[in-house]
């Protein structure tokens, strides 16, 4: 809680901001008091990137309209439109969003003090705050993480105004060879209105004030900062142990793509895990078997199944964790590593509805942490970095 509250005191602690820069300074300096080396790493990033989809999205609602008289332009525009935006959520290509202007901001990072070791686990936790806006309001947000639970199928904004833009490509395509029937124009008009409210929305969420992130994400950064000293003075013997606190995670994981660019090279010989945690403060341990803004990306295998395994136990016993995997329509950081190919989980707390509590609101502060489910969270992960650990001793040993 102590590093919690300091984390809220660097007010708009938003990516590339001054109040983002002193607060990774200052979580240096708990690493470094925990033992461990702490390194800042600068990098660049894009701060705008509500407005970097909403020209997503508004170019694809220009496509609709100009596809009615020109429907080559108007199919061009959508296929642009779609695939930028598409490259942009999954970190892989950056279109649109080069046209805006960058922004300095740095990675925190905590390399491990054993080399050696046959693997290395990177424990992860985006320490920049979130925007608000109205797209996040608790009802309307619960609400959908509800339906979403009912129905079996991840839903999140963006997989929504992706899938809208997407929608609009094969029916201009259907204009663009003369196909224009009354059809196609019923059938064009829900996405396009998705596209319009989506614009109204994503410039509504770039003007608005920045919440004090006490759960998303304070509330990992201090179980990452807590479990790296623990890991410290108790090393595994079979793994590396680093501590990554990443800026600009907000901005669709912006410093997870720096980091693991800039060292994708050097974690090649070695096998890698990254372990994320974001938003642990409240709710139930919930351990991700696929998140994606656009589309699902599975995590890793054998870490969901010592997640199982940990659950098992935990049902047997006192029941302490009640985790559970869930499969997330929003994405995070746990994904760009895994489209890197690399061994990636994610941890989180969920509520029954499957909502973040607090996620993006200004009641996002320290007093509303849940001491039992940070508690959940952190227990609940060094038991699966000690699992881990061992069941890379046994695969050593065979």
């Amino acid at each position: 809680m102590e590093i919690i509250r300091e984390l809220c005191s660097f007010e708009r602690r938003l990516a590339g901001t001054d109040a983002e820069r002193r607060a990774a300074g200052a979580m240096a300096e708990r690493l470094r008091a925990a033992g461990r080396r702490a390194e800042i790493e600068p990098i660049y990033v894009h701060p705008q990137w509500a407005l970097v989809h909403a020209g997503h999205c508004l170019l694809g609602f220009a496509a609709s309209l100009v596809a009615v008289s020109a429907p080559a332009v108007g199919f061009g525009l959508a296929l642009f439109a779609a695939a930028s935006m598409y490259l942009d959520l999954n970190a892989r290509l950056y279109l649109l969003r080069r046209l805006f202007f960058r922004r300095a901001s740095q990675n925190v990072v905590s390399p491990g003090a054993q080399p050696e070791a046959p693997a290395r686990l990177i424990v992860c936790a985006h320490l920049d705050a979130a925007r608000t806006g109205a797209v996040h309001a608790e009802g309307r947000a619960r609400r959908l993480s509800a339906f979403a639970q009912r129905v079996g199928v991840p839903l999140g904004p963006f997989r929504i105004l992706f899938w809208s833009l997407a929608a609009l490509v094969p029916l201009l395509g259907l204009r663009m060879a003369g196909i224009d029937s009354d059809a196609v124009s019923v059938l064009q008009l829900p996405p396009t209105l998705v596209l319009l409210i989506g614009i109204f929305a994503l410039v509504e969420i770039q003007l608005s004030n920045a919440v004090a992130g006490a759960n998303d994400n304070a509330s990992g950064v201090a179980t990452a900062i807590a479990l790296g000293g623990e890991l410290e003075a108790e090393p595994p013997r079979n793994l590396d142990i680093w501590v990554l606190l990443d800026g600009a995670g907000e901005c669709l994981s912006e410093g997870m793509r720096a980091f693991v660019r800039a060292h994708r090279d050097r974690f090649k010989d070695t096998p890698t895990f990254f372990l994320t945690i974001d938003s642990v403060g409240q709710g139930e341990v919930r351990y991700l078997s696929s998140a994606g803004w656009a589309v699902g990306v599975g995590m890793d295998r054998r870490l969901i199944e010592l997640c199982e395994a940990i659950g098992a136990a935990d049902a047997e016993g006192d029941g302490r964790f009640n985790a559970a995997a869930v499969a997330s329509g929003l994405g995070g950081d746990p994904v760009v590593p895994r489209l890197a190919r690399f061994r990636s989980l994610g941890i989180t707390c969920l509520d029954s509805d499957g909502y973040v509590p607090h996620r993006h609101l200004p009641t996002d502060v320290p007093a509303a942490i849940n001491l039992r489910a940070l508690d959940r969270a952190h227990d609940f992960t060094l038991e699966l970095i000690r699992r881990l650990d061992s069941d890379l001793g046994r695969g050593r040993a065979r």
